[in-house]
């Protein structure tokens, strides 16, 4: 071979090496935290589509410090990412972070959590829904008593999108006199142990007099059924979202009401299909304009919907692969067994 035809070829190689570089985009994602169930979730779907797009996935988790996500953030544009997928820790502190990406022309899309500033891109289920769904249940188990309200955490805005949607339902009830709400605490972090924390105070406060509580989470329904039981109150309506096993077993067991199932493995791949096309300059197949936030920022949208978990519809969830049945129905027995678990 001729050292023409050698060049030839390297440059060839070279070439198309270079080609396949620039077309893989890379997305970074951060995390607020890792401590809950469904982010794993949401992370595999995320990566998988992204692989199926031939782009790339790096990844910081900020453990639940809005300080730390904003070093994560600009760590990730240091390593060449095209485009952000942000899990918000706190709407506000993350905005610098935001508006540094913007200057550097790096879409930025607001997972799950509502980032509101110009450019953003937001994708979520539909929170106020949620928060209706939830409530109904609750409503249509126990119509009339004492409430109790667990809120997400101050600094998300689907604290405040799920508790509007939530009112919407028991509104009239209030109004009526039939329900009183004797209780309502946000919950630093979405965590659990403050929501236990949260709920224990409120019981001991009305000597234990609760008969329903809209718990705005599954992992928070968890530390409010762990209030409630260490209290020997039992039987009382409870509700959740996000499909959390523990929270579908809890459901199969009776011991919470609902779960409002938000099938993350979606959330994931359309927000990675967007990560992708945003990079690649180019418009999001399903996108709206919307600005239903507390400063009414227009942003490009889009709204996955949820399904209400029910000891009804147990089947779903099994049926979809989402949870197997052995983990679902794990200690339920006695007459009153779900259909999902016979």
């Amino acid at each position: 071979m001729s050292k023409s035809t050698i060049l030839c070829v390297a440059l060839a190689a070279a070439f198309t090496t270079g080609a396949a570089v620039a077309k893989d985009k890379v997305v970074g994602v951060s995390w607020s935290n890792f401590q809950e169930e469904r982010w794993k979730t949401d992370e595999a779907a995320i990566k998988a589509q992204l692989e199926k797009n031939g782009d790339k996935y790096i990844s910081a988790d900020a453990a639940g410090s809005p300080e730390k996500q904003l070093a994560d953030i600009d760590g990730l544009i240091s390593k060449g990412a095209n485009v952000l997928i942000v899990l918000a820790m706190d709407k506000d502190a993350i905005l610098p972070a935001v508006n540094k990406a913007a200057k550097q022309k790096i879409p930025v899309i607001a997972y799950d959590r509502l980032i509101e500033a110009p450019g953003v891109f937001y994708i979520t289920f539909d929170n106020v829904e949620v928060g209706r769904m939830q409530a109904r249940a609750v409503l249509k188990a126990q119509p009339k008593g004492n409430y109790v309200m667990i809120k997400g955490s101050p600094t998300d805005p689907n604290a405040n999108f799920l508790r509007g949607g939530q009112q919407e339902i028991i509104d009239a009830a209030v109004k009526k006199g039939d329900i009183k709400i004797v209780g309502e605490e946000y919950t630093d972090g979405w965590k659990p142990e403050v929501a236990q924390k949260n709920m224990e105070q409120i019981i001991t406060k009305n000597a234990g007099k609760i008969d329903a509580v809209i718990a705005s989470n599954d992992g928070m329904a968890g530390g409010v059924v762990a209030a409630l039981t260490a209290k020997g109150i039992k039987g009382i309506p409870v509700s959740g979202q996000d499909g959390d096993h523990a929270a579908l077993n809890r459901v199969a067991l009776g011991s919470q009401t609902v779960s409002v199932w938000k099938d993350s493995r979606d959330l994931g791949r359309e927000a990675a299909a967007a990560a992708s096309a945003l990079a690649a300059g180019k418009p999001v197949a399903g996108a709206a304009k919307w600005s239903g936030g507390e400063k009414k920022v227009a942003l490009d949208a889009q709204f996955l919907k949820p399904i209400p978990v029910t000891q009804e519809n147990l089947d779903v969830v099994v049926k979809a692969g989402w949870i197997k049945k052995d983990a679902l129905c794990k200690g339920v027995a006695g007459d009153k067994v779900p259909a999902a678990c016979k």
